[in-house]
Order: C-alpha cells, then sequence, then structure tokens
C-alpha cells in the first residue's frame, strides 16, 4: 500500500519519497489513518518500527491547512524521554515538513534556555521535549498551552523507568481537556497503562484505538548473539581479550550505570584500548562530539548507558 492512500496529501508524500520511504510499515499503516481519523491512540512497537513517522505524518497532514499561529503557542506537544531523542524527533518532523509551512523544534536540558525562548515567542507547530525543561519554560511564561491540539508521549515505558511520571502529570494539568492523546510505548506494563488512564478524564484507554505491532522482542536475522557468563571481576579483561582476539573493528558497549561507564573506559585504556562514553553525566555538547566521533569512525570503541544511547542513531 503506498503512503497517498493513507490520506496524506502530495508535499508529505513527496519529503517521505526523497528520503527513501517506498511503503509504511504495520505501524504506519495502521496509526497514520486511526490518528488522522481524530481518534486517541496506544500503540505498542518497538524501537526501529518506524513509529516516529507514525505519528509525524499524520500531525502534519492534520496541520496542513492552519491559520497562523499565536507567539508563545505550539499545536502539537511530544514529549521524550532523553534530550537525544529530542534532537533525533525533531530532526525526522524537519525532513518530513521539508515541502510544507510547518515549524519545529526540540526542547531539552543541558543547554542554555535562552535561545529556545526567543525561539517560541513566534511559536512553533510541533515542539519536541523533554519533561522537566519544558516545565522549566512553562513556568517562565516561555511558552502557553491554550491552542494545542495533539498531544504524544513517545517511548512511554522509557519514561515510567526514568520516574518521570510525576512531572507528565504536571504537564497534563496545564493542557487542554478537549485534545487528542497518542501514547506510543515499546512494551506495555501496567504502569504504562496506568498512566495511558491520566491522560484525560475520558479514560483514554477506553476510548482508544488500540494498536500492537510485533510485541515480543526479536534481532533481526543478520544479528548474532550469544551470552557469556562471566564473575564480574573479570568482565573488562574478557571484553578486552574479545576486542583484541575477534579483531572487532568498532563495538558499542552498554553498561547499566555512568559511573560503570566511566570505569569500563579507564579500564579498557589501561589495556590499550581507546574508549570514550555518553552518559547522562556529561554535558550535550561532549555527548555530541563523541558520538560525532563514533559515528565518524575516529572513535572505534564506545561505551553508553541505555538511558544515554536510546534514541541515538548509532550506526548506518
Amino acid at each position: 500500500m503506498p503512503f497517498s492512500k493513507l490520506g496524506l496529501s502530495r508535499p508529505l508524500v513527496q519529503a517521505i519519497a526523497e528520503l527513501g520511504y517506498k511503503t509504511p510499515t504495520p505501524i504506519q499503516e495502521q496509526a497514520i489513518p486511526a490518528i488522522l481519523s481524530g481518534k486517541d491512540l496506544i500503540a505498542t512497537a518497538q524501537t526501529g518500527t518506524g513509529k516516529t513517522a507514525a505519528f509525524v505524518l499524520p500531525l502534519l497532514e492534520q496541520f496542513s491547512q492552519a491559520e497562523t499561529l499565536r507567539g508563545k503557542r505550539i499545536r502539537a506537544l511530544i514529549l521524550v524521554p532523553t534530550r537525544e531523542l529530542a534532537v533525533q524527533v525533531e530532526a525526522s518532523v524537519a525532513q518530513y515538513a521539508k515541502h510544507t509551512h510547518l515549524t519545529s523544534m526540540a526542547v531539552y536540558g543541558g543547554v542554555d534556555t535562552q535561545p529556545q525562548k526567543e525561539r517560541l515567542i513566534e511559536g512553533v507547530d510541533l515542539l519536541v521535549a523533554t519533561p522537566g525543561r519544558l516545565l522549566d519554560l512553562a513556568h517562565q511564561r516561555a511558552l502557553h498551552f491554550d491552542e494545542l491540539q495533539v498531544m504524544v508521549l513517545d517511548e512511554a515505558d522509557r519514561m515510567v523507568d526514568m520516574g518521570f511520571v510525576d512531572d507528565i502529570h504536571k504537564i497534563i494539568v496545564r493542557l487542554p481537556e478537549n485534545r487528542q492523546n497518542l501514547l506510543f510505548t515499546a512494551t506495555m506494563t501496567n504502569d504504562v497503562r496506568a498512566l495511558a488512564y491520566g491522560f484525560s478524564d475520558s479514560k483514554m484507554t477506553d476510548l482508544a484505538a488500540d494498536i500492537s505491532i510485533s510485541p515480543n522482542i526479536r534481532a533481526a536475522a543478520n544479528i548474532k548473539q550469544w551470552l557469556i557468563t562471566v564473575d564480574k571481576d573479570t568482565k573488562s579483561a574478557l571484553l578486552s581479550h574479545l576486542i583484541s582476539e575477534q579483531a572487532w573493528d568498532q563495538a558499542l558497549i552498554f553498561v547499566e550505570k555512568k559511573h560503570s561507564a566511566a570505569k569500563l573506559v579507564a579500564q579498557l585504556e589501561k589495556r590499550g584500548i581507546r574508549a570514550d562514553a555518553i552518559h547522562g553525566g556529561r554535558s550535550q555538547a561532549m555527548r555530541e562530539k563523541v558520538l560525532a566521533q563514533f559515528k565518524a569512525g575516529e572513535l572505534k570503541y564506545l561505551v553508553a548507558t541505555g538511558v544515554a544511547a536510546r534514541g541515538w542513531i548509532l550506526v548506518n
């Protein structure tokens, strides 16, 4: 089925064709018509299934004929758990909207608020935001929600894991009750379902369309996986051995905590293996610099926490 059959207009179809999109993924095929119909939506889909386009494209379509926004207003709010994901999602919005008049921006912590406040003065159609920075800007009256039409909660399971539930509720009470609610998650847990119930007085989970695409995590066919059980004290030594013996040209190494990431980098370097890390304790500028080095092949071994890495496009 072509994208044009899903109710998308020519400017959007042209933009996604230029990006190499030929046919919609299952989540896009089901979510786009549901969102265009105005329904609330709860969607379960793994990362990498095309869910960003699944909610961004119908929002752009809905707003394509909208009147000019007033200053400090937004039409859609897309909440994401990390600044890296905010950057990534906003970049996708800009690509999809390139043949329209619609605007977008990302707001997140770790950087100066002033440029973000100045950009919001003109109004933004689609705002991608992390919860903490959004609340900061709202408290400073840098934006108002009275013209908001749609709220999107992306990576809802990660939001819950990272402890953002209270901030999300603080945001929800500021929003117009008459709005469309869209929730996307990789896994549907009781906590995520409870979060959906808190979206509105009308009980989102009773009224929303509910879509589940490949809920069970499966590796792609070309990915090889294996498990090695090893004592904690010998993990870094084994990793160093594997890097050397297997002659890995490049590797992305996940650890649980930021102090573990820094410790592992030091341990690898003692064995002559240059590595660097990205985690929540490093500045945005440094994280972007390290990631750029990894993408360019200048950095061979990158250690990352799951929180820091979620949302990065690390390899082609």
